[in-house]
């Protein structure tokens, strides 16, 4: 599966981005996944449903499933964290997954920079970085720019760097 990935410095508008191009690259006909990394340890689960109670007796996965969704936790028990190709070969077939995070896994990416957060553009030494969306013009960067609140062009660009158009 092709994956394109959103960094950026936390704070910077990944989420928010994604919410606005999953919608918009499904109009134009597009199956779309999402993959998010995060370096905090999380629970999907709550304390006292069985669910939670079968994985804290030490099941190595679980899997929740009802007529609206499923999904399938998996407890690493002191394994190393998986890479981008093992976390693809577990998904269902797609276009396109969009990765928020892994920055440093290689897969074409673009940066999602704000010079007001006052951190520095990290993509210009990084060649998976093929792109930066910004709210502000970016004269010196050697990388297309590409307005943060155009999400069409944003779009138009993921399709046409990850050969998606026809």
């Amino acid at each position: 599966m092709k994956a394109f990935g959103l960094i950026g410095w936390s704070g910077s508008g990944k989420t928010t981005l994604i919410a606005k191009l999953l919608p918009a690259l499904i109009a134009r006909g597009h199956r779309v996944s999402t993959i998010k990394h995060t370096h905090h340890k999380f629970d999907l689960d709550t304390p006292g449903k069985d669910s939670y109670r079968h994985r804290e007796a030490g099941a190595t996965e679980v899997m929740v499933a009802s007529s609206q969704r499923w999904t399938l936790m998996h407890e690493l028990r002191n394994d190393p964290e998986p890479d981008m190709t093992d976390l693809l070969a577990r998904m269902a077939p797609v276009d396109l997954v969009i990765v928020e995070g892994f920055k440093s896994h290689a897969f074409p990416k673009m940066e999602i920079h704000r010079p007001a957060t006052g951190k520095p553009l990290r993509g210009a030494d990084d060649p998976t970085v093929v792109a930066v969306a910004s709210d502000a013009e970016l004269d010196s960067c050697p990388l297309p720019v590409i307005n943060l609140n155009d999400v069409d062009a944003i779009a138009t660009f993921i399709e046409t760097h990850m050969e998606l158009i026809s």
